[in-house]
């Protein structure tokens, strides 16, 4: 059985644990105040606010969440399966992200068929997530990390995650997807909490905040 990480607590548990793994990324924690635990629901709706929220900002995903939830009454497959594609449309919903969404309310139209998802291994769940069209690799690893909560996966191609790990290690160019998965070694079995960490970094150094850029 995977271990999750289900609370504050964890996190702390996950960064004591890496900071005796790996000096380098001392200088990421010393910057950041607070990394948050940042966790959603293992349902449509978790995997619905993550297609949402690619390629916008924070304020435009939550203003789009808002809208398409004041529309549909909740996020649910059953709702975006009867949903108008116009109603959709002007609650913010590009067309591709209106057809990503209900080809996951048609392959995954129930908490059963989520449950049934979540109780398979990470490779597994990703490896199915990634049949329905429009979901990526990005999409499943952050599902499995922020709504499954599974403690040890990393994103490796998530560009932030990327920048983040380079100026941690004292590198000029960000690393390559396949640079960090070896890297993010030396984290297990915390690779998700190292994740968080790295995103809060990147908030900090990018923006002079301490948050995640997602």
């Amino acid at each position: 059985m995977y271990r999750c990480i289900e609370c504050d607590a964890d996190v702390v548990e996950g960064l004591i644990s890496l900071r005796a793994a790996d000096p380098a990324l001392h200088l990421a924690m010393d910057a950041v105040e607070h990394v948050p635990l940042r966790r959603s629901t293992p349902d449509f709706e978790g995997l619905a606010r993550i297609v949402i929220a690619q390629q916008v900002s924070v304020a435009s995903a939550k203003a789009i969440t808002a809208r398409t939830i004041d529309t549909l009454g909740a996020l649910e497959a059953r709702r975006f399966s009867e949903a108008d594609d116009e109603a959709l449309k002007t609650c913010g919903l590009s067309r591709p992200k209106q057809r990503t969404l209900r080809a996951i309310a048609e392959a995954l139209p129930d908490d059963q068929a989520f449950s049934r998802l979540n109780a398979l291994d990470v490779a597994a769940i990703e490896a199915e997530l990634v049949t329905i069209k429009g979901v990526g690799p990005w999409t499943a690893q952050i599902y499995v990390l922020f709504c499954v909560g599974h403690a040890d996966t990393m994103p490796v191609g998530d560009l932030a995650l990327q920048k983040a790990a380079a100026w941690a290690l004292g590198h000029e160019e960000r690393l390559s997807a396949e640079a960090l998965a070896e890297r993010a070694e030396i984290w297990s079995p915390w690779r998700g909490v190292a994740a968080r960490l790295l995103w809060s970094y990147h908030s900090v150094v990018q923006d002079g905040r301490s948050g995640i850029a997602i």
